[in-house]
C-alpha cells in the first residue's frame, strides 16, 4: 500500500491532542498485548491516529468536533471506506481516554484476540 501524507503525519505526530499522547503511552513499544502500533499513519487518502498493520486494526481519538452532525458523516463513510479494504476503527472519545484508559485498553485487547 502506498503511503501518502507523509508530512501530514509528521506535523500530526508533533502536535498530538492530549488523549492521543495518553493512548499512545500505553499502545507504544508493543506494550498493550505484543500488538506493533503507528501513530498518524497514512493509509490511502486517509490519516489513521494509531494504526496496527498486523490486526489490520486503526484506532481514532475523537475530540469534540468530531460529534456534529457533518462530521458524524464523514466519519461514518471513512470507516466504511476503511472497512471495504479490510481495517476495522475502533473510536473512543477523547474524555473516554482521559477519564478511563482503563476500559479502552479492554476494547482495543479484545479486538486483537
Amino acid at each position: 500500500m502506498k503511503r501518502n501524507n507523509i508530512e501530514r503525519s509528521r506535523h500530526l505526530r508533533k502536535n498530538q491532542t492530549e488523549g492521543e499522547m495518553k493512548l499512545w503511552s500505553v499502545l507504544r513499544n508493543r506494550s498493550l498485548e505484543g500488538a506493533k502500533f503507528r501513530r498518524q499513519f497514512s493509509v490511502g487518502r486517509y490519516i489513521l491516529d494509531f494504526y496496527s498493520p498486523e490486526y489490520k486494526l486503526a484506532i481514532e481519538a475523537d475530540g469534540g468536533q468530531h460529534y456534529d452532525e457533518i462530521n458524524k458523516k464523514r466519519d461514518e463513510r471513512r470507516g466504511k471506506e476503511l472497512d471495504q479494504i479490510g481495517i476495522r476503527v475502533l473510536r473512543f472519545s477523547n474524555t473516554d481516554i482521559l477519564n478511563n484508559i482503563d476500559g479502552v485498553c479492554k476494547v482495543i485487547i479484545e479486538n486483537i484476540k
